[in-house]
């Protein structure tokens, strides 16, 4: 049973992959807005319905390609080294994604990315849906900061002896905080490789004064936050 589950899961998954490659030929090809729906479907081979079901709206075409680093940074703070703070951890993930060319972090010059972060910031219905998708990264990172609280084990041992919740309103508005602080900055420092790297510059030259800003930003974040191991 478990396996069919596994095969069941792995072929929606391939699903997904197919419909979305194939609208983002044609949004590339003709454009976001000259491209219907019902394009899109008549080139992956399924119904309109049937797209519907994996793609509420036209626009998760395109962003479907961001879900899958919506708990990512959630996760590297739920997975670091024990000592590590959660904002040290962030910031080498992210020197890590520099250094990958990840195109996450907007240092990219492969053409296909290109391609795809023109057809992104260039179609102002894309730029807006994009806002929910970091809306909930910003939640799964706030969940994660909260569990790493360096004082939550003090909290756990008050809040045995009165019965509260150990995680009360300012720490879990302080993780929101920290949360949107985090993603912003991640987002700014990708946004600004991509416009230098759009204008003409490769990867290869950016890449010095990328992780020179990122560590500037992330030192600005600890300022602020405050951040300090368990």
């Amino acid at each position: 049973m478990r396996g069919g589950t596994g095969l069941r899961a792995h072929n929606r998954q391939r699903t997904y992959w197919a419909i979305s490659d194939a609208a983002i030929r044609l949004f590339l090809e003709k454009g976001f807005d000259a491209v219907p729906v019902a394009e899109v479907a008549a080139a992956a081979g399924i119904s309109k319905p049937t797209l519907f079901r994996y793609f509420p709206a036209k626009e998760d075409l395109v962003l479907h390609r961001f879900a899958d680093h919506e708990r990512e940074a959630a996760g590297v703070v739920a997975g670091r080294p024990a000592g590590r703070p959660p904002l040290d951890a962030l910031r080498l993930h992210f020197l890590g994604g520099l250094q990958r060319r990840d195109p996450v972090t907007g240092l990219s010059d492969e053409e296909q990315v290109l391609a795809f972060h023109r057809l992104l910031y260039g179609t102002p219905a894309l730029v807006a849906r994009l806002s929910a998708y970091l809306s909930r990264t910003e939640a799964a990172l706030a969940g994660a900061l909260a569990e790493a609280t360096p004082d939550a084990a003090a909290q756990d041992t008050a809040a045995g002896a009165w019965g509260e919740d150990p995680r009360g309103p300012d720490t879990r508005l302080g993780a929101r905080l920290a949360a949107g602080q985090i993603v912003a900055v991640q987002r700014i420092l990708a946004e600004e490789n991509w416009r230098r790297i759009a204008a003409g510059e490769s990867a290869g030259r950016v890449y010095p004064d990328a992780v020179a800003a990122a560590q500037r930003a992330f030192a600005q974040l600890r300022e602020g936050i405050g951040d300090r191991p368990r």
